[in-house]
């Protein structure tokens, strides 16, 4: 191999060459879609060559209706009938082909009952999915659609809902108001550790934040930073969150922490979802320490809201599963809590959340 093949393209030329002309030689008559969607670096365009040493190759998902279920083993044998070595020198594993549903698969993934899934995901429940799935969901490539499911679902799922977009965006800047006259106060005693390591969660926050304004599906850790670089902001914020990040004095981390505060500010008031907001940093009360005032901004968006469930449970200003946490398991507990059919606990938290608010 001279050079890498980005997965998606590999993988659309395995369906065009072997999985197109297979199926349609042995199973004419089979309406069928196909896809490089879910887990995977290549399904975000982030794989390299050294993606290629586990889980990589050419892959494709195969949904065939609910109706034709019953040939699902049909389809797999043809397919693994001779399967050649290797495609494009890369080796074939052909049982990482998938053939399924549309509302199977989603539906597991996102957490939601399958036979529900085109009546379309309630607003909370988009507060259960982590954002790197949705990424995963609504990214990758289709490569061809005969019945029609799969196109509208991974369209339904392109971005957060305007209400959810709101709630998301106040809760980061909440988290970024508790928190930045924290950075400066550490630093001021002479803990220059805690500080930084108050810096590091408010530059994550920062950075989340500009996801969401560019509206864009922040990525898991290993590609956050990745996936950063690609926004339109990026440039001009990565020298200041740099040097917040590797300075080892606070009062540098401050200074570069306001300027990035104030370059989101200005973005936020962009994009005209609420008034116009002062985008200059202040002292916090009589202490020389430079805030944005976050939770400023977390009042004006959530003012906006106008789904009362929201709305109320806005007020515990936690946010979303990637702002409750970011445990692994515990960012996957819709899609496990899906898999066993048990009743969501994290579904169940919301609910009774919203339900107290009325009490």
């Amino acid at each position: 191999m001279s050079s890498h093949i980005p997965g998606i393209l590999l993988s659309r030329l395995f369906h065009e060459h072997y999985i197109a002309p297979r199926l349609s030689s042995t199973m004419p008559a089979l309406s069928y879609a196909s896809a490089l969607v879910g887990p995977g670096s290549e399904v975000l365009g982030f794989d390299t060559s050294m993606s290629c040493d586990h889980d990589w190759g050419p892959r494709v998902l195969i949904f065939i209706r609910e109706s034709d279920i019953t040939q699902k083993e049909a389809i797999l044998a043809a397919l693994q009938h001779e399967v050649p070595i290797s495609f494009y020198n890369y080796p074939v594993d052909i049982y990482q082909t998938i053939v399924t549903t549309v509302p199977r698969y989603f539906g597991r993934r996102l957490g939601v009952n399958p036979t529900k899934l085109f009546e379309g995901l309630n607003l909370v429940n988009w507060l259960t999915i982590p954002s790197q799935t949705l990424a995963e969901l609504s990214g990758g490539a289709i490569f061809r659609d005969d019945i029609g499911e799969l196109t509208t679902v991974h369209q339904q799922l392109i971005y957060y809902p305007k209400d959810v977009w709101l709630f998301l965006m106040a809760s980061v800047w909440n988290r970024i108001g508790q928190e930045e006259h924290l950075m400066p106060r550490a630093g001021f005693v002479g803990d220059e550790l805690g500080s930084a390591l108050i810096a590091s969660r408010l530059i994550r926050d920062v950075m989340s934040v500009c996801f969401l304004i560019e509206r864009r599906y922040t990525p898991y850790p290993k590609w956050f930073g990745t996936a950063f670089r690609q926004l339109t902001c990026s440039s001009e914020l990565l020298p200041h969150l740099q040097k917040a990040q590797n300075t080892n004095e606070w009062r540098e981390r401050e200074q570069s922490l306001a300027k990035a505060y104030q370059i989101v500010a200005l973005m936020h008031n962009e994009l005209q979802m609420t008034e116009p907001l002062d985008s200059e940093v202040k002292f916090f009360y009589d202490r020389p320490f430079s805030v944005i005032g976050g939770g400023r901004f977390a009042e004006a968006l959530v003012s906006k809201i106008e789904d009362p469930t929201l709305r109320k449970l806005a007020a515990f200003g936690f946010g979303g599963i990637d702002q409750i946490s970011d445990n692994t398991d515990f960012r996957a507990i819709s899609e496990r809590f899906q898999t066993s059919g048990e009743i969501n606990p994290l579904r169940v938290f919301f609910d009774r959340l919203g339900n107290e608010r009325d009490q």
